[in-house]
């Protein structure tokens, strides 16, 4: 039923079935999903939701993959995962109106190549735009809280509703969009016009601390921990003694103590194993409780 459903929503390609979650994560890491749909526009997405409704199917929102971690056994649901299918852009003088599933990274050029600053901090985070106001994503100073305007969302009935900035409960690694499960569709930034030279030089000296600094040779969910109050949790890490420290393939990284990392084969068992490890010893020695950054995707 569910499958008859999806292909007269969906063209063949996509759907897929039976899809290992590994493919679709930047952990390289996860088993498989009953299905996982790739909407290319917005009525797809309605239409699904008003399908897993009706036949009671349970289903989950990915972007990128790029923070999260899913279990060896799979997800027994649908995944609806708004990606590159989805990601036009436009310009209006310094307004920017972006579809979810557009990348960070390529959002970042298309704005530079507009001499638009103020988005700069974005160019190096690896998921997408949706992803992003999920999280309220941010990096070297800069949130997404900081250039966001309004955001279109459907609800978990299918309503589509405009959120402005003010209401969007900006938070670190939080917003309403999260708290209500809310899906972004479009998204509308307010950046500034600058100086090309000055916009290029900044983004490229982002990209050389995240190169020199981050572990970006090896699969992750990016930064596994959230930033405690007055600390910060990589340092945590190190001055308990806990670098490199490895169970199976899951590792923390020689690199930078803030990232997991899959040296090969790592399992979720083992990165969630080794989170625990981490957690307990830094608060056993410095009494600081480090909250997980990283979603156990298809329970958070």
């Amino acid at each position: 039923m569910l499958f008859k459903a999806l292909n007269e929503i969906y063209a063949n390609h996509e759907i897929l079935i039976d899809e290992p979650m590994s493919n679709h994560t930047s952990f390289k890491i996860g088993g498989k999903v009953k299905a996982l749909v790739i909407p290319s526009d917005f009525k797809q997405i309605e239409k699904t939701i008003d399908l897993c409704h009706r036949l009671e199917q349970p289903f989950f929102i990915m972007g990128n993959g790029s923070n999260i971690l899913v279990e060896d056994s799979g997800i027994d649901a649908l995944i609806i995962k708004i990606s590159d299918a989805l990601s036009k852009v436009s310009i209006e003088d310094d307004l920017v109106i972006a579809e979810a599933g557009v990348l960070l990274s390529k959002l970042s050029k298309v704005v530079l190549r507009e001499s638009l600053q103020g988005f700069e901090f974005a160019s190096g985070i690896p998921g997408t735009l949706g992803g992003a106001i999920f999280m309220n994503a941010g990096a070297y100073g800069g949130e997404m809280k900081d250039v966001i305007e309004w955001v279109d969302v459907m609800t978990m009935c299918g309503e589509v509703l405009r959120v402005d900035r003010d209401h969007l409960q900006f938070g670190y690694r939080t917003s309403i969009v999260k708290d209500r499960n809310y899906i972004v569709l479009r998204v509308g930034i307010r950046l500034k016009k600058g100086d090309l030279q000055m916009i290029k030089e900044i983004t490229n000296e982002l990209t050389k601390k995240r190169v020199s600094k981050q572990p970006l040779e090896l699969p992750s969910a990016g930064s596994t921990f959230k930033r405690p109050s007055g600390y910060f949790a990589g340092q945590l890490i190190e001055e308990a003694g806990l670098r490199g420290l490895r169970h199976g393939d899951a590792q923390v990284s020689e690199k930078h103590c803030g990232f997991i990392v899959n040296l090969g084969n790592a399992t979720c068992k083992e990165v969630m194993e080794l989170i625990s490890v981490v957690q307990k010893v830094v608060f056993d020695t410095f009494d600081v409780e480090l909250e997980r950054e990283v979603r156990i995707f298809g329970k958070e």
